[in-house]
């Protein structure tokens, strides 16, 4: 009668990220997780600040491993390749998962080749114009750009990037028209926007706020459909009359396809207990991040989703790289 009893409970049992651990003996050595960027930046940050506490929570350690290069590329090979055992994750986010597969040919499938374990969280973009332009608001800004069509450029990170497709996308929406100067990464292009070599950007809030609490650029609209908790007085274009309008630098965490489901589940589990930490919270703030708890199944349709809508839109404008 005990026996059947247990039997029974054991469903119960294997939801507890606990007794999974002790059901499955994962993990029983170090996790590798891979950072798609050098060292150093905000991307890198996250993976530290979250692995930090994550190890806590499964009583064993990440080893993060920085591997930049190719756009992420060289990341997503070496992690599509190693074994699907959960010892190797990989923080995925809107170039490698969103954009690029969007805009280039890839020698990974970013659906078919990963194992979603869910999401960490995201940061809107902002509209951004160099501090002399004489527009202080949105509405402004898009009466200038209708009486001065085709004076005025904006830069981004590169071709192809989210700082690229965003105003592509407020391009299309407005139907209007404005220069593309391209740069390699956002500092450069900061640079001419501020210097006004070009006029306007659509960069990552945390890239932004630096310069935006210096007054050398002048903050219009962020995306996304709330506003923003450090900027709470900047409307969004959803508000403002682009209904719908939404674009973010997002993070998430993705390991080689085949990773056996008890296993997805317990880091699954384990991640959201970390992303409703309050002082995670508060760390990731620094980067402007808002954590977001997703399901494997939500976070693989978040993919799904955001590679369809910029594949649609790159389509449309006619933006296509070859590497």
């Amino acid at each position: 009668m005990k026996r059947r009893t247990l039997l029974q409970a054991a469903p119960a049992l294997l939801g507890a990220p606990g007794l999974l651990l002790a059901q499955t003996g994962f993990p029983a050595k170090p996790i590798r997780y891979i950072v798609p960027v050098s060292a150093g930046g905000g991307s890198d940050m996250v993976g530290r600040t979250l692995t930090e506490r994550w190890g806590s929570v499964l009583k064993q350690s990440f080893i993060v491993d920085n591997q930049s290069g190719g756009g992420g590329v060289i990341a997503c090979q070496a992690t599509a390749r190693a074994a699907p055992d959960g010892y190797t994750l990989m923080q995925g986010y809107v170039a490698t998962h969103g954009t690029s597969p969007a805009t280039r040919k890839l020698p990974y499938d970013a659906v078919k080749d990963f194992t979603p374990i869910g999401m960490i969280g995201g940061t809107p973009n902002v509209l951004v114009v160099n501090a002399a332009l004489p527009v202080t608001n949105l509405r402004e800004f898009v009466d200038y750009l209708k009486k001065n069509p085709g004076k005025v450029s904006y830069g981004s990170a590169g071709a192809g990037s989210l700082t690229h497709l965003t105003m592509e996308l407020f391009k299309q929406q407005l139907n209007s028209f404005m220069v593309h100067i391209p740069y390699r990464g956002i500092a450069p292009a900061f640079t001419d926007l501020i210097g006004g070599q070009t006029q306007a950007m659509f960069p990552g809030l945390a890239a932004a706020v630096p310069h935006i609490r210096s007054g050398r650029v002048r903050p219009l609209a962020v995306t996304g459909l709330q506003r923003h908790p450090q900027f709470k007085d900047l409307p969004t274009l959803d508000e403002s009359g682009f209904k719908g309008f939404d674009a973010q630098q997002w993070y998430g965490v993705v390991g080689p396809a085949g990773i056996p489901a008890p296993i997805v589940k317990q880091l699954n589990e384990t991640l959201a207990t970390v992303l409703r930490a309050p002082d995670l919270r508060e760390k990731l703030s620094v980067e402007a991040i808002e954590p977001l708890v997703m399901t494997p199944e939500q976070f693989g349709e978040f993919i799904r989703t955001d590679i369809a809508r910029w594949t649609k839109l790159a389509r449309e404008r006619g933006i296509q790289l070859d590497s």
